[in-house]
């Protein structure tokens, strides 16, 4: 896939660290193509939800622990840590070769900040990365905490806010850079990806899958469309059911519940009666059309007992009515 970003080296860089041939990156992480990561740099924590809010200020911080200027989206959030040990690269190099890049490709920068003490309110502070990871926390514990342990203000940090318009939508990247100690830098880039979430066109993916479930215990699949009012199963279905297929194959030994959710509208037994009635078209589909075990699905209903927005406006009934995989 296009690399968007190539995060080359700025001259006089080109040294090779011994320490390269040894590093390696955690197991299962895959590295996002929109961008390359700075050379050197190994992942030492990714974390990736399939759909999510997101909140992406863009400016100073205004109050205490709060910045008015955030633009608030949504869409596949993917959360890369790399880490860079040696002392001979500093965070300012690591930053601007993103920066560089991230112009090179025609971003929209939104926002951007670097300093050696992190002082001030604007975009890079200390301050503002608080109101951040406040608004954004880091929900799985390892490596990527080191960001907002506090341990390295004196080695300086600097961060940028970018966008891009892409073909396939709208992207907002946020890339933290930070001298966590003399020898180790640290870069947490956050990508969200907006469009298909907006579009109602997201479609649930086996990595993303495994990651929920291994969070959650359950995952939304998203891209499971019915026809209006019925559990009859579109054709555009056929992705996510591809997707939810390779998923339950790479997982052989686990079952799962399929849970039916609906809106609030209409009476309870009928929203009971459809959602139970589509949980089982998806487990119906899943083993007719993939060979997927009987005993490895069981199909619910809940109708709105367990809505995830209000049932108050248009939106949030879009949200509540889905289907879920549920680990059993």
């Amino acid at each position: 896939m296009l690399k968007l970003i190539r995060a080359a080296m700025v001259a006089g860089t080109l040294m090779t660290a011994p320490y390269i041939a040894l590093a390696q990156d955690i197991d299962g992480a895959i590295e996002h193509p929109m961008i390359e990561r700075y050379p050197g740099q190994v992942i030492a924590w990714q974390h990736i939800e399939n759909y999510q809010p997101f909140k992406v200020p863009v400016g100073p911080v205004t109050g205490y622990r709060y910045i008015d200027d955030v633009i608030e989206t949504e869409g596949r959030v993917t959360r890369t840590f790399y880490k860079y040990e040696g002392t001979d690269r500093t965070f300012s190099e690591v930053y601007s070769n993103y920066l560089d890049a991230l112009e090179a490709e025609d971003f929209e920068i939104l926002g951007k900040g670097m300093s050696a003490d992190r002082r001030g309110a604007g975009v890079g502070s200390r301050s503002w990365s608080e109101v951040y990871f406040i608004q954004n926390p880091i929900s799985k514990g390892g490596e990527a905490n080191t960001m907002t342990a506090g341990t390295a203000t004196a080695g300086g940090a600097g961060t940028i806010v970018a966008k891009k318009e892409r073909a396939g939508g709208t992207a907002y990247v946020t890339i933290h850079v930070e001298q966590h100690a003399e020898d180790y830098i640290g870069a947490l880039i956050d990508i969200v990806e907006v469009e298909a979430a907006e579009t109602g066109l997201v479609v649930v993916d086996a990595e993303a899958m495994g990651s929920d479930m291994e969070d959650y215990g359950r995952v939304v699949l998203d891209g499971i469309v019915f026809d209006f009012d019925k559990a009859t199963l579109k054709p555009e279905s056929k992705a996510a059911l591809d997707a939810i297929a390779e998923f339950l194959d790479a997982n052989p030994d686990k079952t799962f519940y399929v849970v039916g959710h609906t809106d609030s509208k209409g009476t309870f037994a009928y929203n009971r009666k459809l959602s139970s009635d589509r949980a089982l078209a998806v487990a119906d589909a899943l083993k007719q059309d993939y060979d997927i075990a009987s005993d490895r699905l069981e199909p619910h209903g809940v109708g709105p007992l367990s809505p995830v927005f209000s049932n108050a406006g248009d939106a949030g009934r879009e949200k509540n009515r889905r289907v879920e995989l549920v680990e059993r």
